[in-house]
């Protein structure tokens, strides 16, 4: 187990846990060499001496260290430290796209379009490199302050032409995300993210999901039978545009998906575009699976006796000709009935398969209907000791270890509360996790002016005080230096205790984005801008009839916002219709009145 203070391999000092997955805990960490600080994933105690998951997330490190892109959160260092094997990566100031939803319910549509771009663009670099991601959700998508998205955890990720160990046929994603064809059993394939990719898109458009049920097998078996619900009848003002791109990622069968990430996004760049907004529902070109299983029931044909007028009979041959309707009757072969025997074989096969489906899933859900839940008892006050024997009277387990947190009221190695909390209700045998008091901890806090915030935030965090972080722009002659405290919310020789929160306002030396759309800026000043600041930049023309050539009418990224080296932005400009024809009959050939 990783503790507070730890070092790991000498270097890597942990401040605290901020998170746990099924293979990994993943701890911030200071790095004491390079003076900043990272996230460490750690294999799990359990697993490490699991040669195949100690395979499978070194498989991980490698992957991820090979993808190099702004929207791809960056691996810096792999090793093994006493039987801990870890992975070191770039820590992120930001919230996942799970926390923007519960705080915003939906988003609007160019930034729902602008943060699927950036997905797209950072996933187009793993496919160009046949690396599968596997689990896109909200929860592995965080977003800066600034508006960048990064993508996190290819803890699952799968190099498909690499010999190394694989587990195609496992489900490994989050359900709801979960393509068809894995919840089928199949393998992941890079459609597979382009599926998970659209129920996102989805997602962050309308606030909700579109599959919903009582258990997993429930939401499977909808991403396999029922048709995406339209994002236009949850909001008719999202355009066809957007609705077409999404409806083609979510697929059921891939071959009517995109290709990969590239292609998904290159469709993205121009959905917003005035010409395209109400273009034509999309025609899928290829049969979607089938939401039916239809029993077709065998007829026998009706033999009408032929009268003796209407025959003529002629001598060594196997058939009757009825000359009148010029009907011809051919003898039925040997190998017309090994192909009906086998027509018949497959589809007993299919039945038979059903079948067995539907039972298993038909138990399941009886199963999981059945399961007893009973009331995780108040044991608030108690003794450790006490507490761990009224759970497991119950019939729950208890976490293997106790968080300390900090209480005035509960005397010391005693009881705070649980997760889940007294009186919620639970299945036999869950799992509960106990607090314990570490006492009134307080935590006196000093002036942090012109100390740099992400030395005073980690020191902060490590005591147990919530840090909440503002970034400040001031001109490079300012008395702050980069990522210096420029003011805090609690001033100076006021007490907190744990869990209490401090916000810090630290200063970014350099320029927000101005408002380019005010008509002092041409295409060319932003070009400059984007060229000083290391922003990559995409200009989108729109042909418009009035004199509004060069007019730049939309940004991207609002005006006033901290500009960070790497970032997207786009910019749409007016260019004069005349201009382009005149443009396309130079390239179509017709040049000084010669064809």
């Amino acid at each position: 187990m990783i503790m507070k203070g730890q070092k790991i391999s000498d270097r890597y000092q942990v401040i605290k846990s901020i998170g746990e997955g099924g293979m990994a805990n993943v701890y911030l960490a200071y790095d004491t060499i390079l003076d900043r600080n990272v996230a460490v994933k750690v294999l799990r105690g359990d697993l490490a001496n699991d040669e195949k998951f100690v395979r499978r997330f070194q498989r991980e490190a490698l992957a991820a260290s090979s993808l190099s892109n702004p929207n791809i959160v960056e691996v810096y260092d792999v090793g093994e430290d006493n039987g801990e094997y870890y992975i070191v990566m770039e820590y992120i100031e930001g919230k996942h796209l799970k926390q923007l939803l519960k705080k915003r319910g939906k988003l609007t549509v160019g930034e729902a379009v602008d943060i699927v771009m950036q997905i797209t663009d950072g996933l187009s670099v793993a496919h160009d490199s046949y690396i599968i991601h596997r689990d896109i959700k909200p929860q592995n998508i965080m977003i800066l302050e600034n508006g960048l998205v990064k993508i996190t955890d290819f803890g699952i990720a799968m190099a498909m032409n690499s010999t190394q160990l694989t587990q195609t046929n496992s489900v490994m994603g989050s359900v709801h995300y979960l393509p068809p064809e894995q919840a089928s059993g199949k393998g992941a394939t890079l459609q597979s993210d382009i599926y998970s990719i659209g129920i996102l898109f989805y997602e962050l458009l309308t606030g909700k999901l579109p599959f919903k049920g009582e258990n997993a097998v429930e939401i499977a078996l909808k991403h396999l039978k029922e048709p995406l619900p339209s994002v236009r009848e949850e909001d008719p003002d999202i355009p066809q545009s957007v609705e077409n791109i999404i409806i083609k990622a979510t697929a059921k069968n891939p071959k009517n998906r995109y290709s990969d990430a590239r292609e998904m996004h290159e469709d993205l760049k121009t959905c917003l575009e005035p010409e395209r907004i109400n273009e034509p529902k999309i025609k899928l070109k290829y049969q979607e699976v089938s939401d039916d299983t239809k029993v077709i029931k065998q007829v026998k044909p009706e033999v009408k006796k032929p009268e003796k007028s209407d025959i003529k009979l002629k001598k060594g041959n196997n058939k009757i000709e009825e000359e009148k309707d010029e009907v011809v009757v051919k003898k039925i072969t040997g190998d017309d009935l090994k192909k009906q025997n086998k027509t018949l074989i497959k589809l007993a096969s299919i039945f038979t398969g059903l079948v067995i489906v539907i039972t298993v899933v038909f138990v399941f859900i009886m199963f999981m209907s059945n399961t007893k839940t009973i009331e995780v008892p108040d044991v608030s006050g108690k003794t450790l000791k006490e507490a761990i024997s009224m759970l497991q009277d119950k019939g729950f387990t208890v976490a293997d270890e106790e968080e300390g947190v900090s209480s005035k009221e509960v005397e010391v190695g005693n009881v705070v509360k649980t997760s889940p909390l007294a009186g919620k209700k639970r299945k036999k045998g869950s799992e509960i996790k106990i607090y314990v008091s570490t006492g009134d901890e307080t935590i006196l806090i000093e002036d942090y002016t012109h100390k740099n915030y992400l030395e005073i935030k980690g020191n902060l965090e490590a005591r147990g005080l919530v840090v909440r972080e503002e970034p400040e722009s001031v001109e490079e002659d300012s008395e702050f230096l980069e990522n210096e405290i420029v003011k805090q919310s609690v001033e100076a020789g006021t007490s907190l205790t744990k869990g209490e929160s401090i916000t810090l306002t630290y200063a970014v030396v350099g320029f927000n984005y101005p408002d380019f759309t005010d008509g002092t800026y041409s295409v060319s000043d932003v070009e400059a801008f984007c060229e000083e600041n290391n922003i990559k930049l995409e200009v989108v023309e729109t042909v418009s009839e009035s004199n509004l050539e060069g007019t730049i009418y939309n940004q991207s990224r609002k005006a006033g916002t901290p500009v960070q080296s790497g970032a997207n932005f786009k910019i749409w400009v007016y260019v004069n219709s005349s201009d382009e024809e005149e443009n396309n009959s130079d390239i179509g050939g017709c040049q000084d009145g010669l064809c």
